[in-house]
Order: structure tokens, then C-alpha cells, then sequence
């Protein structure tokens, strides 16, 4: 990569929120990643990462998934290596979906959700979906590769209200 921008490279995606009140179904979000070819960067994902598991090359993984917000620190965790993805990739969508068990549920009624983009000990992006609050879904930023190869990220909050399946072929909509 040549010039003064090299691009984001490596980054750590965290997501959290409180667990649900005792007696009340558990709270389920999940982190949910979209790559897009460089020739179709709105169009079908090439493929998704999400609950469990990891893009087929092994750039984009999610490390850590709760299904009840329990614990201390992060609940998920993500991490994408994007200065590894192919070529032929040029955009990457990364949002949270809220699995609707037993009732539809929006993040006003996840207590305390909070997402974090990273590179390193470069804070890009923190954000408590109180914008989307009504929504059960929402894309949070993207990253575009420049034609330089290097990659931009942008943060692009827009809220769904859609299951997470539904919101996988949503997602990368502009």
C-alpha cells in the first residue's frame, strides 16, 4: 500500500448489554457481519458471520456469543481482519440482530446495549442504539475498500424491523 493512508486493517467489534429482569425470557443479540464483491456492493452477501461462527477464509470470526447478556465485560466479540479479505471483496456491513423468541423485542427494551469498534487502542466507533431504539435490528458501519485497496470505515446507523434471518438480506441495503 503506497501514501499516508494505509486503511483500517484489524478490527475488534464488542458488543454488550444487561441480562434480562429474573423471570423474564433471556435477551439475545447477536453480532452479525456481510461481505459484498467489489462488483455488487449492494447486492447478496457473499456470506455472513454470525452465533458461532467464522467467514470461510478465516478474516472475519466471532469470538465470544451470549445468548442471555451474563457476565462481566463484553458479551460478543468480534473480529474482522480486513487487510487479509480477497480482492474481490469491497464491502463489509457489520450490524446486531435481537433474536425474537417467544415476542418481538426492540433495543428500548434491551437494557443497556452498547456496541464498540476498535483498531488497536483506537476507539472508531462507540454506540447504545438509542436512535433505533423501536428497531429489532440494526446495521451500525460499514467498510469500503478504497482503490487504493485500503479500507475506509464509515459509520451507518439504520434500523430494521426485521427478524434476524430477514435482516441478513436487508442489511446491506442503502
Amino acid at each position: 500500500m503506497s501514501g499516508f493512508n494505509k486503511g483500517v486493517s484489524k478490527v475488534e467489534v464488542t458488543l454488550k448489554w444487561n441480562p434480562s429482569r429474573l423471570g423474564e425470557p433471556d435477551h439475545d443479540l447477536d453480532i452479525v457481519a456481510a461481505t459484498y464483491t467489489a462488483a455488487d456492493p449492494t447486492g447478496k452477501p457473499v456470506y455472513l458471520v454470525h452465533f458461532g461462527s467464522r467467514s470461510p477464509d478465516g478474516t472475519i470470526t466471532l469470538n465470544r456469543d451470549s445468548r442471555t447478556g451474563q457476565g462481566f465485560g463484553t458479551d460478543e466479540e468480534m473480529t474482522l481482519e480486513l487487510d487479509r479479505l480477497n480482492a474481490s471483496f469491497g464491502r463489509v456491513v457489520v450490524g446486531v440482530a435481537i433474536q425474537q423468541h417467544s415476542r418481538r423485542r426492540t433495543f428500548a427494551d434491551i437494557a443497556a446495549p452498547e456496541i464498540r469498534f476498535a483498531e488497536g487502542y483506537t476507539e472508531l466507533l462507540e454506540h447504545t442504539f438509542t436512535e433505533v431504539a423501536d428497531s429489532t435490528a440494526a446495521t451500525v458501519a460499514e467498510f469500503l475498500r478504497t482503490p487504493s485497496g485500503a479500507w475506509e470505515f464509515h459509520p451507518t446507523l439504520k434500523g430494521f424491523d426485521a427478524d434476524p434471518e430477514h435482516f441478513a438480506t436487508l442489511m446491506g441495503t442503502r
